[in-house]
């Protein structure tokens, strides 16, 4: 969190590990500031999210569009929802380490830190104060290195399809409870961690699989029940 005396030499250091300098101060400022430090809610990120929303969707949908010349427009809603996401957003913002530089007021943090929600709000914030700072290339040049490994994560996962979502679906509308997911183990150091997660429908575990992330995983193992249910083959195996 942003104490009033630091404020100067943070939001240096942010414009370092940004890899951009603005020319209006002012805007990288209100990207940092929560609404509950300030005592007028108009200087803070939300109207500066509401524009940066906007331009991620566009950014991603030209990347996509350009990547995959061979998908159809369903699969590039599916990955487009992926990434814009504000599970996707959050990571892109612990990536940049903002959580150092956001400000927030007393009884938002807690132990576990800043929610991940306003750290992904904050990251759109930033898009917005990026491009009415200079203009859409330094966006892009800004966000496509990020908004890469993401589609990268979700083509590589399988993530073209929500498998969670359908295997919700179904649950839901057969038995009436939403499936749970059971992480089974973990392997590799803090820093590049990897999951082993199962699917379990009432008293039924299926079989799990392995992810990069915990998103990864569930995705993975939610296509593994889906699979069983319908009397295929796991697409993911458990080694």
């Amino acid at each position: 969190m942003i104490q009033s005396q630091q404020h100067s030499k943070l939001l240096h250091d942010c414009e370092q590990q940004l890899n951009y300098c603005f020319k209006d101060k002012l805007l990288l400022f209100e990207a940092l500031t929560h609404s509950s430090s300030t005592e007028q809610r108009i200087n803070s990120y939300e109207r500066l999210e509401f524009l940066g929303d906007a331009i991620l969707g566009l950014v991603v949908c030209q990347y996509l569009y350009q990547s995959f010349p061979d998908w159809d427009e369903g699969e590039l809603t599916k990955v487009k929802s992926n990434v814009v996401s504000r599970v996707s957003c959050g990571e892109m913002a612990a990536t940049l380490g903002l959580e150092k530089y956001l400000a927030v007021g007393k009884g938002v943090s807690n132990s576990q830190g800043v929610p991940k929600s306003l750290l992904a709000n904050s990251f759109e914030a930033l898009i917005a104060a990026i491009y009415l700072d200079s203009d859409i290339v330094e966006v892009e040049n800004f966000l496509i290195p990020l908004i890469a490994n993401q589609v990268d994560a979700a083509v590589g996962g399988g993530l073209i399809v929500n498998y969670k979502s359908d295997l919700q679906h179904y649950v839901q509308k057969r038995f009436g409870i939403p499936p749970v997911y059971l992480v089974m183990g973990t392997r590799g150091p803090d820093h590049n961690k990897e999951f082993k997660i199962a699917a379990q429908v009432l008293k039924r575990v299926f079989q799990p699989a392995w992810g990069t992330n915990k998103k990864e995983a569930e995705q993975r193992a939610a296509a593994n029940a889906l699979a069983v249910i319908s009397g295929k083959k796991p697409p993911f195996d458990d080694l």
